[in-house]
């Protein structure tokens, strides 16, 4: 995490927003792009949009409510795998929203997309960037991955997971792939 300002920002004005409902409820967190988020090209550096999503999961688990649990148990987030598709660049001073919502899970795994989020000159929501991140909350301790149903009892929720978008369930079959070609490359 390398965005200091803006995570004492994030922490800073957490309680003044309003608490997220899970596991169906979006964070939207707006942003600038600043000079410091450019590359070479004098537009937002493709690593940002990546560490800001941090930012993202970071609200996501700070206005759930979550985040007690995991200090109370010394418990790691972790990003697994994602994937990020870049669709309009974002320039100097641009404003932006970053959405994080959870899609769907399995018994260890959240699935989660992002999306950058700008407005047109029309008004209309132009979609800068998404992305599908699958997350978890580690148990160092414990040497595991700690249960989706307990993070969500944590936070007196009982939900099913919804299923998959054909999307999300390209993103999971192409990880498997990617985990089974890693593995066989040793």
């Amino acid at each position: 995490m390398n965005l200091w300002f803006r995570l004492i920002w994030l922490l800073a004005t957490f309680r003044m927003r309003p608490r997220l409902e899970m596991p169906g409820g979006a964070s939207l967190l707006p942003f600038r792009v600043w000079f410091h988020d450019l590359d070479t090209s004098l537009h937002m550096n493709n690593g940002r949009y990546w560490t800001l999503m941090d930012l993202g999961r970071t609200d996501l688990v700070l206005r759930s409510g979550l985040w007690r649990a995991i200090l109370r148990n010394r418990w790691v987030p972790v990003v697994n795998a994602g994937t990020i598709r870049f669709r309009r660049e974002m320039r100097l001073f641009r404003s932006f929203n970053l959405e994080t919502r959870i899609l769907c899970w399995s018994e260890n795994w959240l699935v989660m997309q992002h999306r950058m989020l700008m407005q047109g000159r029309d008004g209309g929501e132009i979609v800068a960037a998404v992305a599908l991140v699958r997350a978890a909350i580690y148990d160092r301790r414990a040497r595991a991955y700690v249960p989706v149903e307990r993070l969500l009892a944590e936070i007196g929720i009982t939900a099913q997971s919804p299923a998959p978008s054909p999307e999300v369930a390209a993103f999971l079959a192409s990880e498997e792939v990617l985990r089974g070609a890693g593995a066989s490359e040793r």
